[in-house]
């Protein structure tokens, strides 16, 4: 096959001597063996997504390796010298149980120490949200966590937050993204000061714990704790290492742990995908909570960020909610608690993302705080705290299965989230009623808001060729109608413009730009397309929403939507 010259040019720069030999030699196997393989190493540079740097592992400069790190990590460390000159700079370093994630994590630590930056390394494996809290509790300016998330085990990757404990934004990405880009490989300092990195373990842990448990517990009493039965399992990761912990000193003794997924695993072998967004994943765990008559499953992604939670529904089958459920029952608890101890006066907010129910907005709103909405990704509700100090965090959350519990952590927080579902389910049982009940009376109280999401998967060169093709044909040709309803206006967040397609009036959004469209129709109904930043998809958020008058209209109510949700994935052709 023909190899574009670009490619070619990056393959001869990477069989150059500033590259080992192992290097050299994975390279020229691949030439011989696998020149597609090659042409996908090669064809970019591994680019930061919505979750920082995200790849499958390998040589070549769009894959997760030793070089396209340490070049990252060479870039961030003259970044910080610029941002932060004349100060003793620190660093602190988390990793996840993913293949190579301990060795990538000591050689981030090594660079950094190389440019004469402190690192304090985790000795051992830790969830994502204690690399935050860690990093304002260390008085650090810069925080690294090496993971792919829920991604499959070939993947890897690299997550940079600064000094606020969030993950980076605008305009530190940009500033730190052109330093690299203006790096060449050979100016990679490797070589460790092996007296700056500082290995950190149970003080951090116990303070986490400590904070986790002041930030997510609301007065629960003794015995409605202890009535809860739990069903939580860590799908092979890092969560292992701080949730039962954290049950036991907040006081929920009945957890059953999933066994054989407690060891720490980077193949997942008892899962297609670690993702506790598909049910799939969660199978075993509601398989033990049905074994032991069990109210609630919890269950972790391999970081820790991000958690599915399973109920009893009404007639006392356990069901998976979606993570516009889970955020709107913990927002709505955290709202009431809030009320109840009088600390609601109009300075709060609770924050979400544009793909995300709009009924967080209602909720808002029905108790009187503010409500801001950023761009998919928990980088930017981070952010609004850090844009916003005159008004107190409440909490926050988007669809992906992700929450976060005031400010402590600065990013989606499985720990402190699995806590607060605890807490919600413990004081329903408490009070004769069910998580899934309470959701119901929300329904009712709020507007009945039901989400449908489609994920499209496209590997490769050519998968993001027609990713891209597929976001270009909706903007060239916006549809006019959907499901037999008029849209009526059109966002587009790359060129920041929306539009009234029925007056032609057009508004310019304060957002920061990003590949998102959204369409709004007549009847109340939400259609956002967007190619993920980490994976190989795009996808589709559908919202559709209808008053409920009574929880026993429930079923009846949801067959309405569910055909309207069918009806738009085929006016749409998405199935």
């Amino acid at each position: 096959m023909d190899i574009k010259q670009n490619i070619l040019d990056a393959v001869n720069e990477w069989l150059t001597p500033t590259f080992d030999t192992a290097t050299q030699e994975a390279i020229k196997e691949l030439m011989t063996t696998s020149p597609k393989e090659l042409e996908e190493s090669f064809y970019k540079n591994l680019e930061f997504g919505t979750g920082g740097m995200r790849g499958i592992m390998g040589v070549g400069n769009n894959r997760i390796n030793k070089y396209t790190l340490g070049k990252s990590t060479q870039g961030l460390s003259d970044y910080l010298h610029t941002s932060f000159p004349n100060q003793p700079i620190k660093a602190v370093i988390a990793y996840d149980c993913r293949h190579n994630s301990d060795t990538l994590a000591k050689l981030v630590a090594d660079v950094f120490s190389a440019n004469g930056i402190h690192v304090y390394l985790f000795s051992s494996l830790r969830p994502t949200p204690e690399l935050s809290f860690a990093l304002k509790y260390l008085g650090c300016q810069c925080g690294i966590v090496l993971t792919a998330s829920h991604n499959p085990p070939e993947y890897n990757g690299y997550k940079v937050y600064w000094e606020d404990g969030g993950q980076i934004v605008p305009p530190e990405d940009e500033g730190i993204i052109n330093v690299i880009e203006n790096l060449n490989y050979d100016q990679i300092k490797f070589t460790a000061n092996e007296d700056l990195i500082e290995y950190i373990d149970t003080e951090v842990d116990e303070a986490f714990i400590k904070s986790t448990i002041e930030n997510a517990s609301f007065g629960t009493p003794a015995e409605a704790k202890e009535n809860l039965n739990i069903v939580f399992t860590s799908l092979h990761g890092t969560s292992i290492t701080l949730v039962p912990d954290t049950f036991a000193q907040a006081g929920y003794p009945n957890v059953h742990i999933v066994e054989e997924q407690r060891v720490p695993n980077g193949d997942f072998p008892t899962v297609k995908s670690p993702n506790p967004e598909e049910p799939e994943a969660l199978a075993m765990a509601l398989a033990l909570a049905d074994k032991t008559n069990s109210d609630i499953v919890i269950g972790t992604d391999p970081d820790c960020d991000r958690l599915g939670v399973a109920v009893r529904n009404n007639e006392g089958q356990m069901t998976l909610l979606n993570g516009n459920q889970t955020m709107i029952l913990m927002t709505a608890f955290l709202l009431e608690e809030w009320k109840k101890a009088g600390k609601i006066n109009g300075k709060q907010f609770v924050g979400s993302t544009i793909v995300s129910t709009p009924m967080i907005m209602e909720l808002a709103s029905a108790y009187g705080v503010q409500f801001k909405v950023g761009l998919t990704g928990f980088k930017w509700i981070a952010k609004m705290i850090k844009d916003f100090p005159e008004l107190k965090f409440i909490g926050g959350g988007e669809e992906s299965f992700g929450y976060m519990v005031g400010d402590a952590v600065r990013d989606k927080d499985a720990v402190a989230a699995t806590l607060l579902i605890c807490e919600v389910a413990a004081q329903a049982k408490a009070k004769g009623s069910t998580v899934y009940k309470e959701l119901l009376k929300l329904y009712v109280a709020h507007g009945f808001y039901k989400e449908h999401l489609i994920s499209i998967t496209k590997k490769g060169m050519e998968g993001l060729a027609e990713i891209n093709q597929m976001m270009i044909s909706l903007r060239e040709n916006p549809v006019k109608e959907i499901n037999g309803q008029r849209v009526i206006m059109l966002e587009d967040y790359k060129s920041s413009v929306a539009k009234n397609l029925l007056t032609g009036e057009e508004e310019i959004m304060d957002m920061p730009k990003a590949d998102v469209l959204i369409y709004y129709t007549e009847d109340g109904s939400k259609i956002c397309a967007r190619p993920s930043g980490t994976e190989p998809k795009i996808k589709f958020y559908i919202s559709v929403n209808t008053a409920l008058d009574a929880v026993e209209n429930f079923s009846k109510v949801e067959a309405v939507l569910n055909e309207k949700i069918k009806n738009i994935i085929a006016a749409m052709q998405l199935n």
